[in-house]
This record gives structure tokens, C-alpha cells and sequence, in this order.
């Protein structure tokens, strides 16, 4: 048996109506610092693990929106944590760091849109794109 057939993480929203567990390694991590998720998540950044669509498992009432051409954000009706993001066009399901039970289990390896990057944050930390990431 591999480490990722063995590979689980949980989480869930703020007051545990939307649950998740994943079930194989993030393709890559990220902090986004783009306005949306500036807005969406009350912070000057967002930070998301993105995964396979088929190694993400959600329960519990989740509603959402069309936060862009290509992606659908969905929150927790209850609370209002975010629980997920969505793409039309992509195999691909990002779930919010902060979301997950435990605290250090992914690492950003990059950031994007640091064209609204605070000043006052640390440059260099990782790979900084000005917009979308190009690679």
C-alpha cells in the first residue's frame, strides 16, 4: 500500500455543518492575494490546497456562487465560512487551509496575484507571481 492510498485529512467549516475529508495529496498550495479572496475570506490573503475533484469528500449543505467566469465559490449556509472553490473547466477542487482540522499539514509553495500584495508582508518567502500563475 502507498502512502497516498493511506493519505486522509479532515476538516470542515467554522460551526461543522460542512464537513470535507481528502484523500490523497494537494496537487500544489498556494496564497492568493487577489481581491476576491481578499473579500471573501475578511483577510488580506487566501490560502488553498488544491486537489483532484475525485479525492475531495463533502458533507453537509454548502451553497455558492459565480465568483468568476471560471469559478464557483460555495460557502456554508449556516455560518458563512468558506468551505470550497470550484472550476468549470478544470478537474480541481480548492479547499482553504484554515479549513482543515489540523495546522501545518500544507505549505504554500508560491503566491499569486502580488500585484495586491500588502507592502508590510514579507517578499521572497516563496515563488510570487504579479497575476495568475504562468507555469
Amino acid at each position: 500500500m502507498t502512502d497516498e492510498a493511506q493519505f486522509e485529512e479532515h476538516g470542515g467549516c467554522a460551526c461543522g455543518a460542512v464537513r470535507f475529508v481528502v484523500t490523497a495529496p494537494p496537487r500544489r498550495v498556494s496564497l492568493c492575494h487577489c481581491m476576491t479572496c481578499r473579500r471573501v475570506h475578511g483577510s488580506v490573503f487566501g490560502s488553498y490546497a488544491m486537489f483532484e475533484r475525485g479525492a475531495v469528500h463533502f458533507s453537509g449543505p454548502a451553497q455558492g456562487w459565480q465568483s468568476s467566469s471560471a469559478a464557483r465559490r460555495y460557502f456554508c449556509p449556516v455560518c458563512g465560512s468558506v468551505a470550497f472553490m470550484d472550476y468549470a473547466d478544470k478537474d480541481e477542487i480548492d479547499v482553504p487551509l484554515g479549513a482543515f482540522d489540523h495546522t501545518g499539514v500544507f505549505e504554500p509553495t508560491y503566491e499569486l496575484w502580488c500585484c495586491h500584495k500588502e507592502p508590510w508582508l514579507p517578499k521572497g518567502a516563496r515563488t510570487e507571481y504579479d497575476e495568475e500563475r504562468t507555469a
